[in-house]
């Protein structure tokens, strides 16, 4: 009888093939990402970010080897083919998704680690997203603790064509482990763990949080907000620099993301500018100074393909057909393929 007991706590196309129809790279100091939106295109540059625990009443929760083992039987795919063909390739999709619009961020305030939900159009962007990454693969969904990246993370899967129910999983306490429990090994085949974890959370940051940005800069002056805000290692007061953000996410990332990937899973993981730009900064091996100039729009996905011990950027699933936007590797195209055969 398997139970989970979790918590929120061939060969690769080339690199033109990959980019065709949907969002080319151009370098980094100003790295863009050119996203095709029907006869319009858009521009986003990829920023990060952090949270800090001091003085915050977060729950920290770590993965387990324990819950490293009950997120394998949820991950049993009915889908035999598919499995093999991940095998064959050792080859696995990374999925980075910044949260949608939240109301604080609609209201021009400093949110960091304040937990606020969702616009209406923050839940559209989520929805969209989810629809941009509907066929590709996802095993495994890490969030942070807050409930806009939660709610995206959530709102995207409900736009998959594998229709697998992602459910966030609980061990905090004892009896939460109980309640939580699953009992039907064909339910857990068809449902994707959702793993919380603070050290994803959004840059704490501090005194600053609550406050209006325009408000903030004719009190203190542009140029010094301008420094908390886009400075590398300068904290805002009692707040954490993006130095201090990406201690916390990247070791996160190390410690439990990636040994999933190298394991054969498929990650997603919902979070914000801070702590994305962050894990990208550790990701695509930038500068302090090549992180601070970017930007990652929410919404907006952005995806790596694993392989070898390598993380290959393949920019953001945005594109006007299918095929292009989804044919990034041979694994990626030979899913899509089993999906539509699962529907016919």
């Amino acid at each position: 009888m398997a139970v989970a007991t979790f918590h929120q706590g061939g060969r690769p196309l080339h690199s033109h093939e990959c980019f065709d129809g949907f969002g080319s790279l151009k370098g980094f100091g100003n790295v863009s990402v050119k996203l095709a939106k029907g006869n319009s295109g858009d521009t986003c540059l990829v920023r990060g970010g952090a949270c800090h625990s001091s003085g915050l009443r977060l729950s920290v929760i770590r993965a387990s080897a324990s819950n490293t083992s009950v997120a394998d039987q949820v991950l049993l795919t009915s889908d035999k083919s598919i499995s093999d063909s991940r095998k064959k390739s050792n080859e696995t999709a990374l999925i980075l998704i910044r949260h949608g619009e939240s109301l604080w961020n609609e209201k021009n305030l400093f949110t960091g680690c304040v937990d606020v939900p969702l616009t209406k159009k923050g839940v559209e962007e989520a929805v969209e997203a989810g629809k941009r990454i509907s066929n590709i693969p996802v095993d495994m969904i890490y969030t942070s603790a807050l409930i806009r990246a939660q709610m995206t993370a959530m709102l995207a899967m409900t736009q998959h064509r594998r229709k697998k129910v992602p459910i966030i999983m609980h061990n905090e306490t004892e009896q939460a482990k109980v309640w939580s429990q699953i009992y039907s090994e064909e339910t857990m085949k068809q449902s994707i763990p959702v793993i919380t974890a603070w050290q994803l959370n959004e840059r704490m940051y501090g005194e600053l949080q609550g406050l209006n940005k325009q408000e903030t800069a004719d009190r203190f002056g542009k140029e010094q907000v301008h420094e908390w805000r886009r400075s590398y290692d300068i904290p805002p007061p009692n707040g954490e620099s993006l130095e201090m953000c990406a201690q916390r996410a990247v070791a996160y990332f190390r410690e439990h993301i990636e040994p999933q990937l190298l394991s054969g899973k498929h990650v997603m993981i919902a979070a914000h500018g801070n702590s994305l730009r962050s894990i990208i900064m550790y990701l695509d091996k930038l500068t302090s100074q090549e992180v601070i100039s970017l930007e990652l729009s929410t919404g907006i996905p952005m995806l790596y393909i694993f392989k070898e011990g390598k993380f290959i950027r393949r920019g953001s699933p945005v594109g006007p057909s299918e095929a292009s936007v989804y044919a990034y590797t041979r694994t990626l195209a030979l899913y899509r393929q089993k999906l539509d055969e699962m529907r016919h």
